[in-house]
Order: C-alpha cells, then structure tokens, then sequence
C-alpha cells in the first residue's frame, strides 16, 4: 500500500425507473443496473453478479405475479454496497429467500435456483412489503478500485 487514502463513493445515489410487466424487462434491467454501476468512479460492485441477480428479481416479479402492473426496478449506490430492490404488485413474500432450502433443486428442472443465487452470490437479501406490494432485494459489496484485481 502507498499510504493514500481509500477514496469511496461520494453521496448515496439512486435510481427507480418503471418496467414492462414481460419478459422484455429482464434485458433492461441488466442494462440500466450496469449503467449505475459504471457511475462507480472510485470502487466498483461485482457487475456481472449484480446483473445476474437483477435479471433473476425481474424474471421472478414477472413470471410469479399476475396482471400487467409494471414492476419497478430501484438501484442504490452506499458508499459500501450496492443494493437493487425490485417491486411488483404482489403482496405474497418469495418463497425460500431467507432461509435456507432442506434439499438441492432438481437438476433436471428449469426453474428453482434463482433465489438460491440470490442468497447465495449477494452479500445480504431480502423482502418487505410495501404501499403496493412487496419489494424484494439484494446487496453486493463495493470494492475499492485500489483492491479490485486489474
């Protein structure tokens, strides 16, 4: 280390953009969560998890609620993690997000790991209800550009 100060994110910042309720969401949701991320001057969050992770909360808001209600999509930067929140209209909890799953998914099967990538790649997880809803979301860690490997 040469002794200079680890420079961090300034101010919190956010954004919160409107979704497709189809499948054409998943694709947005990749891009603009890459897009915040690029904000990232200092320090950068694993884009590639968070995007993953992203498309998985669209995919399942999309898939598992009824009715043609847009979702919204809501990325905030901390100066330590970067969380995105997915909403969508329905008011039931995920299923196995925070608690931990007594068998391994069916191999065979298409669905049933996304959740577990989301418990098992971000740094925390989780649900809340809201005013028209629920939100579900989830964290990766920001990692100063000095600690990053090149």
């Amino acid at each position: 280390m040469n002794g200079t100060a680890l420079q961090e994110p300034s101010a919190p910042a956010s954004w919160r953009i409107a979704l497709p309720h189809t499948a054409a969401a998943v694709p947005v949701a990749r891009a603009l969560v890459r897009t915040a991320l690029a904000e990232l001057e200092h320090a950068a969050a694993d884009c590639d998890t968070a995007e993953l992770l992203t498309a998985e909360l669209v995919a399942n808001a999309v898939e598992h609620t009824a009715g043609d209600a847009p979702i919204e999509l809501v990325v905030e930067l901390m100066p330590n993690s970067c969380q995105v929140e997915v909403h969508d209209p329905d008011p039931a909890p995920p299923g196995n997000l925070t608690r931990p799953v007594s068998e391994e998914p069916d191999p065979w099967q298409e669905h049933g790991r996304g959740l577990l990538l989301i418990r098992t790649l971000s740094s925390s997880c989780g649900h809340r209800a809201t005013e028209s809803g629920k939100a579900v979301w989830f964290r990766v860690p920001v990692v100063p550009a000095q600690w990053r490997r090149s």
